[in-house]
C-alpha cells in the first residue's frame, strides 16, 4: 500500500510539473496515460480530448495498438470512451464479449488486439467535459472499487490542470492552444515513424525512443518531434547509431 501510495505521489507530481514548467498539453496527457498503466490494473491506456469545437481527437495512447483503436472510436462515432465523454458518466465493460451487440466494431477490433474489458472515465469538471480517459485490460474483470477510484482521481486531476489553463487563457489563446497541441501530435506521429523506419523497430520503441531523448536532453516532445521531420537533427542520433 505504502509502495502505491508514494507511486500516486510520485505520478501527481509529475503532472504538475508538466502543469507549471511551461505548460505541454501533450506531455501531460502522456504523463496520465502513462500513470493509469503504471498504477492500476490495465495493460493499455489511451485518451481523447475534445479541441476548441468539440471534436474528439486521440492526444495520447500507451502503445501504438491503444492508438488506432482510439482512432476507430472516433471515426466510428462509437465506443465506450466516446459514451463516456458524452454522458459525463464512467463505463465500466468487465466483459467485452457482452457489449458485441452495442459496438460490433469497436468489440471486433479490441479482442484481435488481445483486450478482454474496458473501463472510460469522463474527464469533467461540474457540467463540462473536455474528453475521456480509456483503460483497457487483457483479462475480464480485472479492476477493483479501489483502481476505479483511483483512475477517477487522475482523469479529475488531469482536468482541472487543463480547465486551469483554459481559465487563465481568453477563448482565441485556447483554441490556438489546443490547435497547436493537435498539430503536435501529427509532427510527433511522422517523427514516430521516421525513427521506425531508420531504426527498424516498431512505433512503440521509437516512441520510446523520442520521448528519453527529449528527457535526458530537457526537450519538448513536440519540438524535437519537428526537428527530426524537418531533418535537422540526424536520425542516428536519436536511433542510438551514432
Amino acid at each position: 500500500m505504502a509502495g502505491r501510495e508514494s507511486a500516486l505521489t510520485a505520478a501527481l507530481v509529475r503532472l504538475v510539473d508538466t502543469l507549471v514548467a511551461d505548460y505541454d498539453s501533450v506531455e501531460l496527457t502522456q504523463e496520465l496515460v502513462d500513470a493509469s498503466v503504471e498504477l492500476l490494473s490495465a495493460d493499455a491506456a489511451g485518451l481523447l480530448l475534445a479541441d476548441g469545437r468539440g471534436r474528439l481527437q486521440v492526444f495520447a495512447s500507451t502503445s501504438e495498438e491503444t492508438r488506432l483503436l482510439e482512432v476507430l472510436q472516433v471515426q466510428s462515432a462509437a465506443g465506450p470512451c466516446l459514451q463516456a465523454y458524452r454522458t459525463g458518466e464512467r463505463v465500466l465493460i468487465e466483459d467485452l464479449d457482452t457489449a458485441v451487440e452495442q459496438w460490433p466494431t469497436f468489440v471486433a477490433y479490441a479482442r484481435r488486439q488481445g483486450f478482454r474489458g474496458v473501463c472510460a472515465f469522463p474527464l469533467r469538471l461540474r457540467t463540462e467535459r473536455i474528453g475521456a480517459l480509456n483503460l483497457f485490460t487483457t483479462r475480464p474483470a480485472a479492476f477493483d472499487e479501489e483502481n476505479l477510484r483511483v483512475a477517477q482521481a487522475l482523469a479529475d486531476f488531469a482536468t482541472i490542470g487543463i480547465m486551469h489553463a483554459r481559465i487563465l487563457a481568453d477563448t482565441l489563446t485556447v483554441n490556438e492552444q489546443l490547435n497547436t497541441a493537435l498539430n503536435s501530435r501529427i509532427v510527433i506521429e511522422q517523427a514516430k515513424g521516421m525513427i521506425a523506419q531508420h531504426a527498424e523497430v516498431d512505433m512503440d520503441s521509437a516512441f520510446r525512443r523520442l520521448r528519453s531523448f527529449a528527457r535526458v536532453n530537457n526537450l519538448r516532445l513536440a519540438e524535437l518531434a519537428h526537428d527530426v521531420v524537418d531533418r535537422t537533427l540526424d536520425l542516428d542520433t536519436i536511433s542510438g547509431r551514432a
